[in-house]
């Protein structure tokens, strides 16, 4: 059926597509969190699934950090991890993802006695799988959480160190996440320092409840290759005119930002204005199971929300392949596939 005669839905999740900013612990849909629970017997707070699932009502970041942390502790075996990526991989293999880049916290679980080992065992033997069975790659970005001290991120990345010959198919990168709140970019400085020294790809959550001033900062001090969130950098005309210059990736994640009130109606997100003005932006689910969407979910309700044009689906497309980590030659082959969906919309418009 030609291009632009199939049902939106169907023509976003025909495009390939890369999520550049997924915590794989926000993919625990509340039917695994029971499940985990029951067979490490850790006791919820929570009669049922439904009732945890109503518990979903954030009113800030934080409010939805205390809930993410509080599931996270039924993680316990190589297993869990698996089944939990695994189960992820499953999903957004009906998204059309091709191609995914997973954010996890070590801190989360090393705090609690678990192995660094144990997670990365878990997280590999999914990913490996996913990319056998499934045709869709990834790559890890284990994340310092900004709430604890930049020792403690320091402490974590020596931990983690020895394993990185063994995993090197897939760890390639660092991030930082969890509360921006009283933890701006200046405070891991010297750890990012030195994980640009060891040759890491680097991100940072900034200007997602952080002023725009975070986004300078993480670009300037951190030297990162990526912004995750960043939707207040439109605070600041120098800091858009900057980024539209530099290329710098945005890696924004419009269901989250509605969950999280960082906007209060998807009709007044930031996405489409600044995609018109040249950011590299893209579309992208942060924690699905507890913002209510995957990738495909995103890009559909940007595109009936602020009104995207298909060209400009396929542009955010382009972009989340582009930003990602991917070397070039394993880009082309999906930028050629987007080339085509270009080329149809073009002879549509001709033939119109």
């Amino acid at each position: 059926m030609p291009t632009e005669q199939v049902s939106l839905h169907t023509f976003i999740q025909q495009l390939p597509k890369a999520e550049l900013h997924l915590h794989i612990e926000g993919t625990l849909e509340p039917e695994l969190i029971f499940q985990l629970a029951q067979r490490n017997q850790i006791p919820l707070p929570y009669a049922d699934v439904d009732t945890l699932r109503a518990a979903y009502e954030f009113t800030d970041l934080q409010s939805f950090l205390d809930l993410y942390y509080a599931g996270a502790q039924v993680l316990i075996t190589e297993d869990d991890f698996y089944e939990m990526t695994y189960a992820y991989f499953q999903r957004i293999h009906e998204d059309g993802v091709v191609h995914t880049e997973i954010m996890f916290d070590p801190q989360t679980h090393t705090h609690r006695g678990i192995a660094m080992e144990t997670v990365f065992a878990g997280l590999a033997r999914a990913c490996r799988q996913a990319k056998a069975e499934l045709g869709i790659s990834s790559y890890w970005i284990l994340s310092f959480l900004r709430h604890l001290s930049e020792a403690d991120a320091f402490d974590t990345l020596e931990q983690a160190l020895p394993l990185r010959e063994a995993y090197s198919d897939l760890w390639l990168a660092i991030g930082l996440d969890s509360a921006e709140r009283g933890n701006p970019p200046e405070k891991f400085a010297r750890v990012y320092q030195r994980c640009q020294e060891l040759g890491f790809k680097l991100v940072a959550h900034a200007g997602e409840e952080g002023p725009a001033q975070y986004v300078s900062d993480a670009v300037n001090l951190l030297k990162v290759d990526r912004i995750d969130h960043g939707v207040r950098s439109e605070e600041d005309p120098a800091l858009i005119q900057a980024l539209i210059k530099s290329q710098m990736p945005l890696t924004v994640c419009p269901l989250s930002n509605l969950k999280l009130k960082v906007v209060d109606d998807l009709r007044q997100h930031n996405l489409a204005r600044l995609l018109r003005q040249g950011v590299k932006v893209t579309v992208n689910s942060d924690d699905p199971s507890y913002f209510g969407g995957y990738v495909l979910d995103n890009y559909l309700v940007m595109a009936e929300s602020l009104d995207l044009s298909r060209a400009e689906l396929i542009q955010l497309a382009r972009n989340s392949i582009t930003a990602s980590f991917l070397p070039n030659e394993a880009q082309q082959p999906y930028l050629e596939r987007l080339d085509y969906f270009e080329q149809q919309l073009d002879k549509a418009s001709t033939q119109a």
